[in-house]
């Protein structure tokens, strides 16, 4: 009997949390969007909603009802990551949905061994039958966000272009410091993204200005416009890809996962 082959790190999925815990900076369109961005770039994608209002479960068309198994039931140890995954309408790209039972978790995870890690350890081994794994994490620091943190190779932030993003995200940082020296040595700020970018409003422009200077070339070189057709995409129960793929809002995510996946092939060649 031949021996089995030892996995690789490039047959192993890059695991992404997107988070920002200030509420309405695009956190869930970027997931949802960059998703269906990477999967259509010929990646296999998995998205986990760790949001408990589940709002990328609505925006790539998964309905309430049939959200039978998701995230709730895997992080309580009810049931495995591999039985929660569901085909989406987009090729190559799954989902794990978000029940209203999560909204419980963080209390219910208390009293939970090792709580911090139940997220972690649903990954372990990791599934392999994806290249990335995107973690839409809720609008808050707690329990649910730790665990998303936990699990991740990288955390990729949508910073809105507004007058208080830097200060916001500042409490996100320092977050992700104790958790380097604690938990998750391992976990790096992947990129920034700034979203809903205006060019008519000079605000827009400072603040891109700013966070350039703060995060460098952390700072993704593709910018999210405003865009209406990427606002009335979730209400359809699509991803503005599917929705529109012409508008702007759909060709600057499509930049955008060139962009990333781009860069991921740099750090691995590095």
């Amino acid at each position: 009997m031949s021996e089995a082959q030892p996995i690789t790190v490039e047959q192993l999925p890059r695991i992404i949390a997107v988070a920002n815990q200030k509420g309405g900076v695009g956190k869930t369109t970027t997931a949802v969007n960059l998703a269906t961005a990477i999967a259509a770039c010929h990646k296999r994608v998995l998205v986990i909603d760790l949001d408990p209002q589940g709002n990328a479960s609505t925006g790539l068309g998964i309905d309430s009802r049939s959200r039978t198994i998701g995230t709730y039931h895997v992080m309580i140890g009810e049931a495995s990551l591999a039985s929660a995954i569901k085909p989406t309408m987009v090729p190559g790209l799954s989902i794990v949905t978000s029940t209203v039972d999560l909204s419980g978790a963080e209390i219910e995870m208390v009293d939970l061994q090792r709580r911090e890690f139940r997220l972690r350890e649903a990954l372990r081994p990791p599934p392999r039958q994806f290249d990335y794994v995107l973690i839409d994490c809720p609008p808050s620091l707690g329990l649910l966000n730790l665990n998303a943190l936990v699990a991740a190779d990288a955390l990729l932030v949508p910073l809105q272009c507004e007058f208080y993003a830097l200060e916001g995200v500042s409490h996100l940082v320092r977050t992700v410091e104790r958790i380097r020296k604690s938990l998750n040595p391992q976990l790096e700020i992947q990129g920034v993204v700034l979203t809903m970018f205006d060019k008519r409003n000079r605000l827009s422009g400072l603040v891109a200005e700013d966070v350039r200077g703060y995060f460098g070339e952390k700072v993704y070189n593709t910018v999210i416009p405003r865009n209406v057709r990427v606002s009335e995409a979730p209400s359809y129960g699509k991803p503005v890809l599917v929705y529109d793929l012409k508008c702007v809002g759909s060709e600057a995510y499509l930049r955008l996962a060139t962009e990333i996946i781009q860069r991921e092939r740099e750090l691995k060649a590095g």
